[in-house]
């Protein structure tokens, strides 16, 4: 196979992945919008976290929500819990590694505030401490995740809300997640600020 083949295979595999999310995930991803939006008009912020490029994933929507997202807006509450290097490495030696999210959404989180969690397998420690310390604080939970959801699906509750990718690609699902970050940024903005 040549390179414009391989290239040509991997735009094809975004094309689908994206499609079927759109058929099967557009109602939750409203959904989630709106929660988010409720979290923010009732004072709250949103964190967010993840693993690897799912970290980048968490650090590109708080950027979002902080800075601006496609208008001028003043900034939005959010906090990537990716970015703090002297927090998590204290708490990955102190501790453990599947404590550096969950240690900080103790210490900030509240009942009005959501998490966000970007998650390809459902499967990472890190996350699932972080979901099980969200709800210790009554927070809404988000879930971004890939494949079948992993040991993270059956770990939500009702009133949480999983996207899931169900692909089994890690890439594919990383891509679909970032079109849904973005839907996620335009649906709060015209909640809050409308048109």
């Amino acid at each position: 196979m040549n390179f414009q083949e391989r290239i040509h295979r991997q735009f094809t595999a975004n094309f689908q992945t994206a499609q079927e999310a759109l058929t099967n995930l557009s109602e939750l991803i409203e959904i989630a919008s709106v929660k988010l939006a409720n979290s923010l008009l009732s004072d709250g912020k949103i964190l967010c976290c993840g693993n690897g490029g799912s970290a980048a994933q968490a650090q590109h929507f708080s950027s979002e929500m902080l800075n601006r997202f496609e208008r001028e807006r003043p900034g939005l509450p959010a906090i990537a819990l990716t970015t703090d290097t002297s927090t998590l490495t204290s708490v990955a030696n102190d501790y453990r590694y599947d404590d550096v999210f969950a240690k900080q959404i103790r210490a900030l989180g509240h009942s009005q505030d959501a998490l966000i969690v970007y998650t390809t397998s459902g499967n990472s420690a890190s996350i699932l401490s972080a979901v099980m310390a969200a709800h210790d604080r009554d927070m809404a939970v988000i879930a971004l995740s890939g494949r079948d959801g992993g040991a993270l699906a059956p770990l939500l509750k009702e009133t949480d809300i999983e996207i899931r990718v169900a692909c089994p690609s890690t890439a594919r699902v990383q891509e679909v997640h970032l079109i849904i970050t973005h839907c996620l940024c335009d649906l709060i903005d015209l909640q809050l600020f409308g048109e």
